[in-house]
């Protein structure tokens, strides 16, 4: 069966561009069933439903969302094994910024939109590095020098993927979507297969529910940041800032003056 991850923030459009695609390899006979893993709530397995694609989801509650995923990936395969799906495609929309969901020898996709602003590219992380393929959404709602910026900033994160604009609405790039979803790569097992990126270390006070703040409450894996001085006051410089700042100097000649 082939492996799809695919990762980006929520509200993006991933689950837009996937119905389309996937639509579109049922239309040609390939079954494929998605897996969407999600924190508190979604409904996108009913919009695959509605699709006609097989679909589930699996929500992680008050867990670590990474660390479920993780733990969870092979459930999640033999359940997509036990459709009989030809294609088995993992949403993830939970996943922190830290981290990435795609693994060593499965087709990795990173869908990002042009809407979450120019320095969103570096602030993404190895969800977008890492990634084989990178689908931008919502390019119609932006200029064309808009999204070659946007372009390059992606290039500057990952210098090897390959770029695409799609639309999930108008069908935009979906049908050659749905040519890299059929030639993924066929697995045979998720078991013994690695992850791409380390998940961050993160167990301490308040991933055992901790409440409240104090240092004295923390406990386990705790860094603390480094904030720099506060530089000293400047009574003077704030009295003529709050009166309106120094007086410039003029010229000779200016405001009527004589030299």
């Amino acid at each position: 069966m082939r492996l799809v991850t695919v990762a980006g923030p929520p509200s993006c459009g991933k689950t837009a561009v996937l119905s389309r695609a996937c639509g579109l390899l049922a239309a040609q006979g390939v079954h494929t069933a998605v897996i969407k893993f999600d924190c508190l709530q979604t409904r996108d397995a009913d919009a695959y439903a509605a699709a006609g694609i097989t679909a589930v989801a699996a929500l992680s509650g008050g867990l670590c969302p990474d660390h479920f995923f993780a733990t969870n990936l092979e459930e999640a395969w033999d359940w997509a094994a036990g459709t009989g799906a030809e294609c088995c495609v993992i949403e993830t929309a939970g996943l922190c910024n830290r981290c990435s969901p795609h693994l060593r020898g499965a087709l990795a996709l990173c869908v990002v939109d042009n809407l979450m602003g120019i320095d969103a590219p570096e602030k993404i992380g190895p969800m977008l590095r890492l990634a084989d393929m990178v689908l931008v959404t919502k390019g119609d709602l932006v200029s064309q020098a808009e999204r070659e910026v946007y372009r390059h900033r992606i290039r500057q994160m990952n210098g090897r993927a390959l770029i695409r604009h799609i639309n999930g609405l108008t069908g935009q790039g979906c049908q050659e979507l749905a040519t890299v979803l059929s030639r993924a790569p066929d697995i045979a097992t998720v078991t013994d297969m690695r992850l791409r990126f380390a998940m961050p270390a993160a167990v301490c006070s308040y991933c055992l529910s901790e409440t409240r703040i104090g240092a004295r409450y923390q406990k386990g894996n705790v860094r603390k940041a480094e904030f720099a001085a506060v530089p000293a006051r400047d009574p003077e410089g704030e009295a003529a800032y709050a009166a309106g700042g120094p007086e410039e100097p003029r010229e000779p000649g200016i405001s009527g003056e004589r030299p």
